[in-house]
């Protein structure tokens, strides 16, 4: 028989303790040493190796790079891509953006474009100058045509897509500022010459960068589409159907071949701007295939087989990959992500004929599931221990992080009780939770069906809220149906989901403000629906209007502490994350860490 690690057995012992009403052969302390036990034995085989700041080694050119994508792509076009993660992240690999932000350096350099930050004290306002590199093209693929990158490429895009409200574009509401009178005023983008354009702040701005940043469209294409057929014209841009060797690339690679629920095949852009010491483009590998799979399990069996490149495991697979690496793949581990899934309740209006839309209204209410929400057994059961409790609103990497403003309401079902009671709601002599009308509480939870943790985590919280006489329903559903129902349909009732960290406390500004389209508990409010809303609103632009440190904290701390009071969302867990890499790959150039993920752009083959 097989030997189980230690870090199973732990668990092992965990859900017979929970599952059944034997005596206790281990006290919890005992448990809680094993599950340690089995996580340093984890990290102890796997490699630490974030990302320093350093340079990279110069590689050679060849190999193939199998890898996965969960769904077809929607569309190759930019626009509506906006609104697909599978689609966008195709799109991205065609497409380069302005600078880039080293998380771990704090820093930002150029990518695209070189930039001056101008800021005129006397008029408060500030100028971002943006100069275009040289030798930047769009090129085809099979195709000694290339196009140079000028300018028009983004000045375009900025100020005829997403900048005209017909397109419904999400980087619409970014283009604007709130003045000292309270008027909205708009960041212009102005053409200088072909290489050199300018974002013109109508005052003066903390991140003037992250406002700015976009990647650019080819604007000969997008012009002639929107001149010859208005939104309509640029909508049908690059659907699924078209030719893909018609989409030009400025970025690292062509798209070459979609094979609709099969795969995408793209090969290396040579002409390509970033280049090593020797002067060759990167990527490395010249083809890079994805498979399309349709669920995680596959991609975790097409992993075991030998026949993908990478894998992230779940936590259910972190002990079997560890565990099973040999000299065939080498597992890398980074701390506590910066992000974390969330816990939201829908308080949109639209639903003000269901009782739940009332509950989830009140502040006690949304209190009492936070204190219903069982971090430590949901670190324990589904991430084996590998997580830690998200108790801040900001990650440890944004500059206004503070480690004493954290959340309060931690898990305690008595106080749970409290609270709901102090709102008017008692439990029957069943035990179901009845609101002050007698309506039992039930609600749904939705969780994306191609998440089995958001599930596990649903489950935990479904058996949480029973104990207090709640019921609670799971709804799983695919991604891009739970993204129509935050964006569009509004049809939800309570969700788990991650909207990535907030590196930068003005970052969100389609989440945070009460007006944003992704402000998730209740969007696009013409004016904000509570006062708690307003204070926020009020706090996040004075906040992004702010350079002083010192005066900045003071409002960033504030608008912290009230949306951890409030909990329109809730973060549930910070988990350590683990990466596996084929050893066929040369190792020298890979990263992982919290911050920045796996850095794979410089990866290239051993030599044999």
């Amino acid at each position: 028989m097989k030997k189980l690690p230690v870090y199973v057995l732990s668990f092992f012992a965990l859900a017979v303790l929970f599952s059944c009403a034997r005596t206790e052969e281990m006290t919890l302390a005992e448990i809680q040493a094993l599950t340690e036990q089995g996580d340093r034995s984890l990290l102890e085989k796997s490699v630490s190796k974030p990302w320093d700041g350093g340079s990279y080694v110069a590689g050679r050119l060849g190999g193939t790079w199998q890898d996965t994508i969960l769904s077809d792509p929607k569309t190759f076009n930019q626009l509506i891509a906006e609104r697909d993660g599978s689609s966008s992240a195709i799109v991205s690999l065609m497409l380069d953006y302005l600078v880039d932000y080293d998380a771990t350096l704090r820093t930002w350099t150029p990518r695209l474009a070189f930039f001056e930050i101008e800021t005129d004290s006397r008029r408060g306002t500030l100028t971002v100058h943006y100069t275009l590199r040289e030798g930047l093209y769009w090129s085809y693929y099979g195709s000694d045509e290339k196009i140079p990158v000028t300018s028009d490429d983004f000045v375009f895009w900025y100020n005829e897509i997403a900048g005209d409200p017909e397109f419904s574009s999400s980087g619409y509401g970014q283009q604007w500022c709130t003045m000292e009178n309270g008027e909205e005023a708009r960041i212009e983008c102005v053409r200088i010459d072909d290489r050199r354009f300018d974002f013109v702040f109508p005052r003066i701005v903390a991140d003037p960068l992250l406002a700015t940043n976009m990647s650019l469209c080819p604007s000969f294409l997008y012009k002639k589409a929107k001149a010859e057929g208005g939104a309509d014209g640029v909508k049908n841009l690059f659907s699924v159907d078209c030719d893909v060797r018609t989409i030009p690339s400025c970025g690292k690679w062509y798209l070459t071949e979609y094979t609709t629920a099969q795969r995408l095949v793209f090969r290396r852009n040579p002409n390509y701007w970033e280049k090593d010491g020797n002067g060759t483009s990167v990527p490395y590998y010249e083809t890079m295939i994805f498979q399309i799979v349709g669920d995680m399990n596959t991609d975790y069996l097409l992993f075991r087989q030998g026949k993908t490149e990478t894998f992230s495991p779940r936590p259910e697979e972190v002990s079997d990959v560890v565990e099973n690496q040999k000299d065939d793949y080498t597992v890398f581990n980074a701390e506590g992500s910066m992000g974390a899934q969330l816990w939201s309740f829908n308080q949109n209006p639209k639903n003000a004929s269901s009782p739940f839309y009332g509950w989830f209204c009140t502040k006690q209410f949304r209190q009492a599931m936070s204190c219903l929400l069982n971090r430590d057994r949901i670190i324990n059961q589904t991430y084996r221990g590998l997580a830690e409790p998200k108790y801040d609103f900001f990650p440890p990497a944004n500059p206004y992080y503070d480690e004493t403003i954290t959340l309060q309401y931690r898990y305690s079902p008595e106080r749970a009780q409290s609270l709901l009671e102090s709102a008017g709601f008692y439990r029957d002599s069943t035990g179901i939770m009845r609101d002050s009308a007698g309506t039992a509480v039930e609600f749904d939870i939705t969780v994306p069906s191609t998440n089995s943790v958001s599930n596990d985590i649903a489950m935990i919280i479904m058996d949480e809220c029973a104990r207090v006489g709640i019921k609670v329903n799971i709804r799983q559903t695919d991604f891009q149906k739970v993204i129509e129902m935050l964006t569009a349909t509004y049809d939800w009732q309570s969700v788990i989901i991650g909207l990535g960290a907030n590196l930068f406390p003005s970052q969100g500004s389609n989440v945070w403000p009460s007006g944003g389209n992704l402000h998730l508990w209740h969007p696009l409010q013409k004016k904000p629906a509570s006062e708690w809303e307003s204070r926020v609103d009020f706090l996040y632009n004075e906040g992004c209007y702010t350079n002083d440190f010192e005066v900045a904290k003071k409002i960033w701390d504030e608008y912290q502490r009230i949306l951890l009071e409030q909990c329109p969302i809730i973060y549930l867990v910070r988990a350590r994350s683990f990466f596996a890499i084929r050893n066929k790959w040369d190792l020298q150039n890979v990263y992982y860490d919290n911050k920045n993920g796996s850095m794979l752009e410089h990866v290239f083959l051993r030599s044999e």
